[in-house]
């Protein structure tokens, strides 16, 4: 539906004067959101159950992302949970997953299709990835590990200082 209205708005753009280039429409979709990867593992179970529960939760956040084809890309959040048991350090549920989405993206380019795609995209997928892990940790008969929300746009500007402090400090050498 998106295409015919797209192949229909440039119908007009015969009437455009000689000189003047029309402008790539700005274009966001969400096209498919998947999980690309899944793990769940309990590996000291059934003990962990006989002891009393203070879980200690170790979370390791990472997103990238890739061109698929033009103005097609490919964004991948990947998040582990990590749930110990705070006094001895054993491991009561691992849980992991890559969840993931194909957006198209047209008339956005150099550095901010980099922030779309590092902040924004990730921002869309996290509560997919969030009710997840959610749901497989209490499917693993541990109670429901419902994770904070997370601030991607400050993520995206951590990662784009430390890149900028790497380059001043390889340009110094």
């Amino acid at each position: 539906m998106a295409e015919d209205n797209n192949q229909n708005a440039g119908a007009g753009a015969g009437n455009q004067p000689a000189g003047e280039q029309e402008k790539p429409k700005l274009q966001f979709a969400v096209q498919r959101i998947y999980v690309k990867d899944i793990s769940f593992e309990a590996p000291n179970s059934p003990a962990v159950f006989q002891q009393p529960f203070k879980p200690k939760v170790n979370l390791d956040l990472n997103t990238s992302s890739q061109q698929v084809q033009e103005g097609l890309f490919e964004v991948v959040v990947k998040v582990t949970a990590q749930v110990n048991h705070s006094e001895e350090g054993t491991t009561s549920s691992l849980a992991e997953i890559q969840q993931a989405g194909l957006f198209k993206i047209s008339g956005i380019e150099g550095e901010q299709l980099d922030h779309t795609l590092g902040a924004f995209c990730p921002n869309v997928l996290f509560p997919y990835a969030r009710e997840c892990i959610d749901n497989l940790v209490n499917r693993g008969g541990f109670p429901p590990l419902m994770l904070a929300p997370v601030n991607f746009e400050a993520i995206y500007a951590q990662r784009k200082k430390r890149q900028a402090e790497q380059q001043g400090a390889q340009t110094t050498q």
